[in-house]
């Protein structure tokens, strides 16, 4: 890369970063009044359960990273690949573009395959996966259909873009990019999930029943609360919110449900709750909102340093490759704004369930459940995780425990 084109990029970039560290300031919640009290993890887990989410979790953060790796040099390649041989002038340069792009998300599936099915392997030897390999095929099979479905489109929609406003184009590439999120924030719980999972709501009982309760006394209206078949796939337990709207929805994973204690599962709840009471599917889209029209510019101007393809389907690898690097940094820094948005989801949950003791109950059990790390690096939690650390939310239940103690006479 030349020097001028190092500066041409530099100034957009630095200009992303601010405006990210910008958003993470502006959207992320204020801290709890709340401190969480100092956990060592070994007070609440033995030194063979730390060793043991030691040796599964950090080689899985190291082959999902090699993945990204190998996935980034696979573009690099192309790019050099296609800087020696200039793309032939298309009579239909928009149809090339979506060629284009449906071929670049089949390219980058095949390098990644293999830290993917090492990590399925080391998931199989733990326990957690209960899905077959005939069955992993099958949804990777149709994961790759909707994405390269999803990159044809991208990939005409920037042709046209790059053509109708050669130098402009990033500025409707933003916008653009903001309008895909809020429309998948929306629809995919309603499209794209129920492909892969079936989801009933949750039957009529006393589980549901102390929920939608929970719900009313946050003053939270969540649509519907769901149950996802995963127990199909992992012997893993979670929960999340999504959609947007009618699609709004609260949804529990079966294991979730069949192994854990009443109380266990309205602190949950009460946590995924405080997701929708907050708005923060919302939060996450004014996040985007605000960083894409400097991440875009950003990702054109390292493009053009990287390819001197304007306007044709043979510029879209360089665009990949430098969007792609442009979102891990961006990502970066959407992490430390989750980890906040979940920090606050906790210190809701504990107000509103008043159960503390479950709820430290729960996150011991889950954490040994999914094989986390339970003494992570100090570099993976301030830069990777999206969630606080387990010893740390440990610690915020044990403060409030600490003040209803404190409180009664």
């Amino acid at each position: 890369m030349k020097v001028r084109s190092c500066f041409r990029v530099l100034g957009p970039g630095l200009l992303a970063l601010a405006t990210g560290e910008a958003a993470v300031r502006l959207l992320s919640p204020r801290a709890s009044a709340t401190a969480p009290a100092p956990v060592d993890p070994r007070d609440h887990f033995s030194a063979l359960e730390i060793e043991r989410g030691r040796r599964f979790a950090r080689p899985q953060l190291a082959l999902a990273l090699a993945r990204v790796a190998l996935q980034l040099g696979t573009l690099g390649a192309v790019v050099r690949r296609r800087s020696r041989r200039p793309s032939i002038p298309s009579a239909h340069p928009i149809a090339g573009g979506a060629v284009s792009g449906a071929g670049l998300a089949i390219e980058l599936l095949l390098p990644g395959l293999p830290p993917a099915a090492m990590m399925r392997r080391r998931a199989i030897a733990a326990g957690l996966i209960t899905q077959s390999w005939r069955g992993w095929g099958a949804d990777l099979v149709k994961a790759s259909a909707i994405e390269a479905a999803l990159a044809a489109g991208g990939g005409a929609a920037v042709v046209a873009a790059s053509r109708r406003w050669p130098h402009g184009w990033w500025a409707p590439a933003a916008g653009g990019a903001v309008l895909f999120t809020a429309a998948l924030s929306t629809l995919a719980p309603v499209l794209l999930d129920p492909v892969f999972n079936d989801f009933e709501p949750l039957g009529e009982g006393d589980t549901r029943a102390r929920l939608l309760a929970l719900a009313r006394t946050a003053g939270v209206r969540v649509g519907e609360v769901y149950s996802v078949d995963a127990s199909r796939r992992t012997t893993a337990a979670n929960a999340y919110v999504s959609g947007l709207g009618p699609t709004k929805r609260v949804v529990l994973f079966d294991t979730l449900l069949d192994r854990y204690g009443r109380e266990e599962v309205q602190a949950v709840v009460a946590h995924e709750l405080a997701h929708v009471a907050h708005r923060d599917v919302l939060r996450s889209i004014a996040f985007t909102a605000i960083v894409a029209p400097a991440a875009a510019l950003t990702a054109q101007r390292l493009s053009w340093a990287l390819s001197a393809e304007r306007g044709t389907p043979g510029a879209l690898p360089a665009l990949a490759l430098a969007t792609g690097i442009v979102l891990t940094v961006v990502g970066l820094l959407a992490s430390r704004l989750s980890r906040a948005v979940e920090r606050r989801a906790d210190a809701f949950a504990l107000e509103l369930s008043g159960a503390a003791e479950a709820f430290v109950s729960f996150e011991r059990a889950i954490a040994l459940q999914n094989f986390a790390d339970l003494d992570p690096p100090r570099w993976v939690s301030s830069l990777l995780a999206t969630h606080p650390p387990t010893a740390e939310r440990i610690g915020m239940a044990l403060s409030h425990i600490d003040q209803a103690s404190a409180a009664r006479p």
